[in-house]
């Protein structure tokens, strides 16, 4: 079929597990939700793009055909959308095929779920808020002040105008288990602190941020698909967050502590950065709604966590055995 290639067996789609597909499967939030339902016995279709590899499929979203056809041919019983360009400053460098990605392929998604009677989870940010007046409850007006977060909320529109059954969960930054500590805002801060050996950096002092584990978000994910296909009333707008609020320079500091390494280095500014994409000062997300239905998770401390995500990239892989025994 065009647009998309096949890497599934038919062997596999026609196991009777309860199928789940999960859009950006190659990504930071997809690996760990692809990861969490196989481990929950779903039969799990992953598709990525750029950087589709085996057992995945490549499938430019964008493509309205191609999506109908991935729909109709793999019948997924739920539908992660975790594919988004999440990068605000290459959003707006790159508006139009991030809003091509974050809105239009959103829409197509949408529309075939509600087509094929699939439950529908759509990822979108705490950046939809302007961080003036947190914390963020699930009906407080959006008002994002950057591209990125317009386009995250154009997409959450998409979703429940195209698919009313659907779910929008709003995470905050995430870290996670990384192939390349770039891949995440939160575990690219490991550069910086290495750097303490030559010289001193600054790091941003003045937003506050609650990083979350991308692993923490897939159970809520898993957790939100089971009840949803149950339970009608599990609908619309939904938030999950760790609770531990954190400048960059903070979680900098934190990470450098954790390992063991100088931190003097790292200098806290308070000011904007000049030249990038506007971001909120604190877009803190209320998630009462998700505690109250017992579909919430105690997030994973950021310390063992970062340490967990960051201990393959340390220049002594057994660094870890050294301090833990």
């Amino acid at each position: 079929m065009p647009g998309f290639q096949l890497a599934v067996s038919q062997e596999e789609v026609l196991s009777p597990a309860l199928r789940v597909l999960v859009t950006g499967a190659t990504g930071l939030l997809g690996r760990a939700v692809c990861r969490e339902f196989e481990n929950s016995g779903w039969l799990v279709i992953g598709t990525g793009y750029r950087r589709a590899r085996p057992r995945l499929l490549r499938c430019d979203l964008t493509d309205e055909d191609a999506v109908r056809g991935l729909v109709q041919e793999y019948k997924p019983d739920v539908i992660v959308h975790c594919a988004a360009e999440r990068r605000p400053d290459v959003v707006e460098r790159h508006t139009e095929a991030a809003i091509n990605l974050n809105v239009h392929a959103t829409g197509t998604l949408a529309k075939e779920a509600a087509a094929s009677g699939a439950f529908f989870l759509y990822i979108s940010t705490d950046y939809v808020f302007d961080g003036r007046n947190p914390p963020y409850g699930e009906d407080d007006s959006p008002n994002p002040l950057n591209v990125y977060g317009r386009s995250k909320l154009e997409g959450e529109r998409e979703t429940l105008r195209h698919c009313p059954g659907a779910v929008v969960l709003r995470v905050p930054v995430l870290f996670g288990e990384v192939e390349s500590v770039t891949e995440s805002a939160v575990t690219v801060l490991w550069l910086k602190v290495q750097e303490g050996v030559t010289e001193s950096c600054t790091l941003d002092h003045c937003q506050q941020r609650f990083p979350t584990d991308a692993r923490d978000v897939a159970v809520v994910c898993r957790k939100l698909c089971e009840r949803g296909r149950q339970d009608s009333s599990i609908r619309g707008v939904f938030h999950f967050s760790a609770k531990e609020q954190m400048t960059k320079y903070e979680m900098a500091v934190a990470i450098a502590q954790a390992f063991n390494l100088p931190s003097n280095h790292l200098i806290p500014l308070t000011e904007q950065p000049a030249g990038s994409a506007v971001r909120p000062v604190n877009s803190q997300l209320n998630c009462s709604r998700l505690e109250l239905l017992n579909l919430s998770i105690d997030p994973r401390p950021f310390t063992s966590a970062i340490t967990d995500c960051l201990w393959p990239f340390t220049p002594d892989k057994r660094w870890r055995q050294t301090v833990f025994h």
